[in-house]
């Protein structure tokens, strides 16, 4: 009753007219093959809710309460004025079902097989990658709290934990979960604490039987181990045997910083600005604005570095595969077109393009990636720091792959090690430069990473003029794109990457149909165009 009201072109008006097509009974089939039939919420009406709810960046209640009160949500959705919405635990039911399916980005995938049909993407022979910190939906924790927590949390979750932790855990009182009531500005009082606290969990961890755990029980075991090594060390002249702890003076590599979300992660914007929770890894089409794969990872860590993610990302993106980019060659294809293209697999080989990153995306194995697929890099170099301020660089040693050796600014030559290290060592005594090259007394040594020659290269190319003019003319449209994926939407809603990284395909989804739209998205004749292309 209420379509005639919606806005041409926006999002509720597109559903309300294109929901069914665009998300058919069909693309959902393998979520519910139970013989006892399928839920009562139609699977287009969820799937227009999830897109609506990561569009307005909505909690499950202030989604049904839209879906129950708002003409606009019920027009999108199909619905009556008077029909009733569903309850909030049907969309988990329904998001645990993607995430445990073989397809969980289905709904990104559809929107991305439209964007594929209407040819928005043809010739576009450019994409950017970039990454932004989403911030944790859970407090950060300090280490006293860290290591309580994770006892309670055997003691709750772990087969006879409760018994264990009552044994062998004596030196605090684990019913209660606050923190100690203690003098928190006496070193010796903390110190004692912490002692306290390490020597517990250490000797919960020698009586927990491990080989016997499940699984989720196996974790939470493993949690404590990491919060009980990570923030301590032995206190001054002890070696930890006799119970005396303190906090590290160092921060750990990829530390945990909370036990309720072990995978969130410190990371830094700058020298100075720190956030804590995880990172949005997007490439980006940068004429258009639009997504073309996205994953969320930790906010720090190997497996978190914008070099690695950012190739493997551009490697499964489906909007560089060959195939994809052809059109339909009658109405019928291009009707089945969204689910067919729909599918998780990466294509076999790629449209080589231009790709456009800062400096992170800079290293030896990011480049040697891009070159193995034929991608051209358009990518701020690795930075190099000399030795000595104002020295020499990297850069200022000539290295000859062939022969297997590097000669230094002042002429002297060394061998390449099988580990690729070299070392200068007394040749540097009496040099002129020494001062410019290094200050250690045992001369100037180098680590050659496997692809230096192809750093080489690329910084050589980096000098060319109008190298970054390209990436700096499309960059503006890059960071729209990501202010658009984050407004509203700086701090996830859920714990651990699955679900938040699920979060960040709907939204993404969400976004490259609004962008869609804008551009001029419309069905004619049964397939997917650009009014204006």
């Amino acid at each position: 009753m209420a379509g005639n009201l919606l806005e041409r072109g926006s999002v509720f008006a597109f559903l309300a007219e294109q929901r069914l097509t665009l998300f058919p009974e069909e693309m959902f089939a393998d979520l519910f093959r139970s013989s006892r039939g399928r839920p009562s919420v139609p699977a287009d009406v969820v799937a227009a809710v999830l897109v609506l709810q990561a569009l307005h960046g909505l909690s499950d209640r202030e989604a049904t309460e839209a879906v129950a009160f708002d003409l606009r949500w019920k027009a999108a959705c199909g619905l009556g004025v008077q029909a009733p919405a569903f309850h909030p635990t049907t969309l988990t039911y329904w998001r645990r079902r993607l995430a445990a399916s073989e397809r969980p980005n289905r709904i990104f995938e559809a929107v991305n097989a439209v964007v594929m049909e209407t040819g928005v993407l043809r010739g576009k022979n450019r994409r950017a990658l970039d990454s932004t910190v989403l911030e944790d939906a859970v407090a950060t924790q300090d280490t006293v709290t860290q290591l309580i927590a994770a006892i309670r949390r055997v003691a709750r979750e772990v087969t006879g934990g409760k018994e264990l932790v009552a044994a062998h855990c004596t030196r605090h009182d684990y019913s209660s979960p606050g923190k100690p009531r203690i003098a928190w500005d006496d070193p010796g009082a903390r110190d004692e604490l912490v002692s306290a606290l390490v020597s517990d969990a250490l000797a919960l961890l020698a009586h927990l039987n491990v080989g016997s755990l499940e699984e989720d029980e196996a974790q939470v075991v493993a949690l404590l181990a990491v919060v009980a090594g990570q923030d301590v060390e032995p206190a001054e002249g002890s070696d930890g045997t006799d119970g005396r702890w303190r906090i590290a003076r160092k921060v750990a590599y990829d530390r945990v910083i909370s036990t309720v979300d072990p995978a969130t992660r410190h990371a830094h914007k700058t020298v100075a600005q720190r956030r804590n929770g995880f990172k949005a890894h997007v490439v980006v089409e940068p004429t258009t604005g639009l997504f073309t794969a996205t994953k969320l990872t930790k906010a720090a860590g190997p497996q978190s570095a914008d070099g690695s993610v950012g190739t493997d990302l551009l490697a499964a993106d489906t909007t560089l595969s060959p195939e994809s980019a052809e059109p339909a060659e009658d109405a019928a294809q291009a009707e089945d077109a969204p689910q067919a293209m729909a599918g998780p697999q990466a294509p076999a080989r790629q449209i080589p393009v231009e790709v456009l990153a800062d400096s992170a995306y800079g290293t030896g194995e990011a480049l040697a990636a891009l070159e193995a697929a034929g991608h051209t890099a358009i990518i701020k170099p690795w930075p190099l720091r000399p030795a000595v301020p104002g020295g020499f660089t990297l850069e200022d040693f000539t290295v000859d792959e062939a022969a297997g050796t590097v000669t230094c600014p002042n002429g002297l030559t060394r061998t390449i090690s099988p580990k690729r290290k070299v070392t200068f060592g007394a040749g540097c005594r009496g040099c002129p430069l020494r001062d410019r090259c290094t200050t250690s007394a045992r001369g100037r040594k180098l680590d050659l990473h496997p692809h230096d020659g192809l750093q080489r290269a690329h910084r050589a190319r980096a000098q060319q003029p109008g190298f970054q003019d390209t990436y700096r003319t499309l960059r503006p449209m890059v960071e729209r794109s990501i202010a658009w994926l984050t407004r509203g939407n700086r701090k996830v809603r859920y714990r651990g990457i699955a679900k938040n990284d699920h979060w960040l395909h709907h939204r993404a989804a969400a976004i490259n149909l609004k962008r869609l739209l804008t551009l001029g998205l419309q069905r004619t004749g049964g397939t997917w165009v650009m009014a204006t292309a």
